[in-house]
């Protein structure tokens, strides 16, 4: 894939995502995902309602529309011994106060790819989750096929853990999805496992 042409170089900024920004988020979304999503996961998301979020805009856009979300970040913290991945935290995880951040959503419209964009948005959830002092690590699930996601969450340190199969059921057809996880209190947690 070739990198967009832009006739002014993109400045890239970060920003809340707001109420203002549902109908952009909602078509994003659309654009983005094969899955659909509720349209309480939006208004919970601009307005901030148990899921913390990142947004993308760039400052320069020629269209003059500087203030529209062009990517984004979902996360939601969870109680770890609530968390499907649990098992893979260590022994304490069940009984304690430990959590986990789940990425619930990233997308960047496909112009603005290959820019660093979506490495940016997850360092800002590592970041993020690295200064909860109960977090033990960040996880998320990947579609199968999404060849670029994988590659990605690998070059950020992500483990791959486990394939769940027919994880996904998308216009009638089952989709297996692989669980990528990083760890914030130490990697030596994956050697007990």
């Amino acid at each position: 894939m070739v990198a967009p042409k832009f006739s002014t170089k993109p400045k890239i900024c970060y920003r809340p995502i707001r109420p203002s920004d549902l109908e952009t988020l909602e078509h994003i979304h659309t654009k983005v995902f094969p899955v659909r999503y509720e349209a309480t996961f939006f208004h919970d998301v601009v307005n901030g309602c148990d899921i913390v979020s990142w947004g993308v805009v760039d400052s320069n856009r020629p269209d003059g529309r500087c203030d529209e979300l062009i990517g984004f970040v979902t996360a939601r913290v969870v109680f770890a011994k609530e968390s499907e991945i649990v098992d893979l935290l260590g022994y304490d995880s069940a009984k304690s106060d430990q959590t986990v951040v789940y990425i619930l959503t990233l997308g960047v419209v496909d112009t603005y790819r290959k820019l660093g964009i979506a490495s940016s948005l997850i360092k800002e959830v590592i970041k993020y989750a690295s200064s909860i002092p109960t977090c033990r690590a960040v996880y998320l699930h990947v579609i199968s096929y999404n060849k670029p996601a994988i590659f990605l969450y690998k070059k950020m340190s992500f483990k791959c853990i486990r394939r769940l199969q027919e994880f996904y059921l998308i216009n009638g057809l089952h989709y297996d999805s692989y669980l990528f996880m990083y760890y914030v209190m130490g990697d030596d947690l994956l050697a007990h496992h």
